[in-house]
């Protein structure tokens, strides 16, 4: 980059007074430049991939992941940077997976929101608490290793679906899914955090980030 050249910055955040305040405090700076904002990578994407970094909310309403959103971005040779406003630490380490360059809490003041984003922009690693917290990880929430399959049923059934109705949207028989169903409560038991109810799954499930929370999208 000569000197004088700008960071082409991209934003993807579905929460619009978000999106506009962020853009707002980076377009005042001189080697900062907002050049494309959507609420999905993929809108994003159809925009423009010539960006030095994208800042993505952890969690969208699309129902993406964080992982998937960063190799897709990671696939175009965009450098990305977390910005949430709630810490949910396997989601984060999820996005760390991926390759992300750190994580910035919204309710952070705007002088440090601009530092992290220009030292990401410049392929620096942001490392704050929250993100050292995440990447070391919580013993007693261990990775119980589902397979994607799994994944999906855990999601549909544990969102309140019954087995039946799982069977039908992902193509399986009631019998495989409620296989599938016994082999996940059996890692999660041997992981330590054993989910014998439909209730115990929704809350691993929150834990490890396939579902949202109670409280609502970040």
């Amino acid at each position: 980059m000569t000197d004088g050249e700008k960071r082409r910055i991209g934003l993807v955040e579905d929460h619009e007074s978000v999106a506009i305040g962020l853009s707002a405090m980076l377009s005042v700076e001189p080697d900062l430049e907002v050049v494309a904002s959507a609420t999905t990578v993929a809108l994003l994407l159809d925009q423009t991939d010539d960006l030095d970094l994208v800042i993505l909310d952890l969690r969208l309403a699309d129902g993406s992941t964080p992982e998937g959103n960063v190799r897709r971005l990671r696939e175009h040779n965009i450098e990305v940077l977390v910005f949430t406003g709630a810490e949910n630490a396997f989601l984060v380490r999820s996005a760390a997976r991926a390759g992300v360059l750190g994580v910035v809490r919204k309710s952070q003041d705007a002088a440090s929101v601009i530092d992290a984003v220009r030292l990401a922009a410049s392929g620096g690693q942001v490392v704050t608490t929250d993100w050292a917290a995440a990447i070391d990880g919580d013993p007693s929430l261990s990775d119980v290793g589902l397979s994607p399959r799994q994944e999906e049923v855990l999601t549909l059934y544990a969102s309140g679906e019954k087995a039946s109705r799982v069977a039908r949207l992902t193509g399986l028989s009631e019998q495989t899914v409620n296989d599938y169903l016994g082999r996940i409560r059996q890692k999660y038991a041997d992981a330590g955090r054993p989910a014998p109810t439909k209730t115990d799954l929704y809350i691993r499930a929150v834990e490890d980030g396939w579902l949202p929370g109670p409280e609502g999208p970040y």
